[in-house]
């Protein structure tokens, strides 16, 4: 299949470029430009995941522009030349809620959340209207290889074995014990869009390993594979109020579409290299 990922020097887009490439799948990347659309006439799919991703990035209009009207307007080019539409959207869109099924409430506390929530009720809206498939995955907390530029927004897989590695001691903030995340391998998530090509499910579907994990399993495991101390810090003021303490997917529409097996990220730490 032809398939154009927009965002495709990320991190995810990186990885998902490079997997279809190796399944046989001819693949083209798109970057943001202002005021301009990618032409979509001539591919069997197109994989937006190109947005601005930080949690803490507070230009609001900037988001908007780039996360929901561009998204908006991309959906509706690939709709007139029938090209089917998988996006990215983030477990963030929930909040500080328990329930995680995608038809539930929602409690979006962040810019970033509130532009992905909004592209996300504009494709439950209208998704009857659209002849092409669309499928959204709301990813929960994604790691693995390739996400080094990320900086402060990278997972804390990456970030705790960067720490690990230079300085010995991993930072965990206070209570980690009881911040639980699902963390989901990027390698699963490539797969699971390409599994998804075959599946005539459409909608919004969580993408994660329905397990949760605290930070304190995962910087234990970290440090012990690299022989590291751990430091705890207060958590940051800035972060307090949008902070998710527990995210964990409910798969049951994702499993009604698709069969996965996913990594464990303690059995990832002790097997990588």
């Amino acid at each position: 299949m032809r398939i154009l990922v927009t965002g495709h020097e990320g991190f995810i887009g990186k990885n998902i470029a490079q997997y279809l490439q190796s399944q046989g799948h001819e693949v083209e990347g798109w970057e943001w430009e202002p005021g301009v659309l990618p032409h979509t006439e001539d591919y069997d799919w197109c994989i937006h995941l190109g947005a601005i991703s930080s949690t803490t990035y507070t230009d609001v209009n900037q988001i908007l522009e780039q996360n929901f009207e561009f998204s908006v307007r991309l959906a509706q080019v690939c709709e007139n030349f029938g090209t089917n539409f998988q996006y990215a959207s983030s477990a963030s869109v929930y909040g500080p809620t328990t329930h995680f099924t995608e038809d539930g409430p929602l409690l979006p506390q962040s810019p970033y959340a509130w532009s992905k929530y909004m592209f996300d009720r504009f494709i439950n809206q209208y998704k009857d209207e659209f002849k092409i498939k669309i499928q959204g995955f709301r990813y929960f907390n994604v790691y693995g290889q390739g996400e080094e530029h990320k900086g402060d927004q990278a997972s804390p897989y990456t970030k705790f074995t960067r720490q690990a590695k230079e300085n010995n001691v991993i930072t965990l903030f206070e209570d980690s014990e009881n911040y639980k995340r699902d963390f989901v391998c990027v390698d699963d998530i490539c797969r699971a869009h390409e599994k998804m090509f075959d599946s005539d499910a459409r909608g919004i579907f969580n993408i994660g390993t329905g397990t949760a994990t605290s930070f304190e399993t995962v910087a234990t495991a970290i440090a012990n594979k690299h022989g590291a101390a751990i430091h705890r810090i207060p958590m940051p003021d800035n972060i307090k109020s949008q902070y998710q303490k527990y995210t964990c997917a409910n798969l049951t529409k994702l499993n009604s579409a698709i069969d996965m097996q996913w990594t464990n990220i303690e059995d990832y730490i002790n097997e990588i290299k």
